[in-house]
């Protein structure tokens, strides 16, 4: 059944970016191949690639036309991955585009997307601005986001308790005390404290 829907999506995929008379679908993975997010970044590639794999039995084919994957490294830099999603559409020819690990560099490729009217698939980055103020149409996620994590973590604590959060600044650190505390809002004697 899984099989099914991942090819079911795949060929979705392929007929919206418009492959009819096209020889290679080409997928962009623009992800922090380099810098601290790297071993996460490892991850989402190997999964991306063995997710692949499965969906077209081994093939890398969908429908008679090869998958090709371009890797672009976003080196854990706003304005690099928001330039690298640009070479992938605009240069590469990119009908696709999956990334990034990092929540700052997500919100920096989302006008991108839009700009070239071309799917950015999200995955894992986080924030909840990516598929809420900062989101549009060419925008899809497939990971979790900030507001599940904080829901989790509030239907996990009980009694009279006091959280302090400690998180990165930038989208996925802001965007995830912001859901902590409201989750938190109105649930049982809950205090959440934070440092500005």
């Amino acid at each position: 059944m899984k099989r099914t829907l991942i090819w079911a999506a795949a060929v979705g995929l392929a007929a919206a970016a418009g492959l009819a008379s096209a020889q290679e679908i080409k997928i962009a993975h623009v992800y922090g191949k380099t810098g601290p997010l790297e071993a996460y970044a490892k991850q989402s590639h190997t999964g991306l690639m063995m997710g692949l794999e499965y969906a077209t039995h081994g093939t890398m084919k969908v429908l008679g036309r090869k998958i090709v994957v371009i890797e672009k490294d976003t080196q854990n830099k706003p304005d690099v991955g928001k330039a690298q999603l640009a070479a992938a559409y605009g240069d590469d020819k990119a009908d696709i585009a999956v990334g990034p690990v990092n929540s700052g560099i997500g919100v920096a490729m989302l006008p991108v997307a839009k700009e070239y009217k071309k799917i950015l698939l999200v995955e894992p980055a986080v924030a909840d601005t990516i598929t809420g103020a900062s989101w549009n149409r060419y925008i899809f996620r497939t990971a979790r986001n900030s507001t599940q994590d904080g829901l989790a973590a509030a239907a996990t604590l009980k009694g009279d308790i006091s959280i302090a959060t400690l998180a990165q600044d930038y989208a996925f650190g802001r965007d995830g005390v912001k859901a902590l505390k409201d989750a938190l809002t109105g649930v049982g004697n809950r205090r959440c404290y934070e440092e500005p």
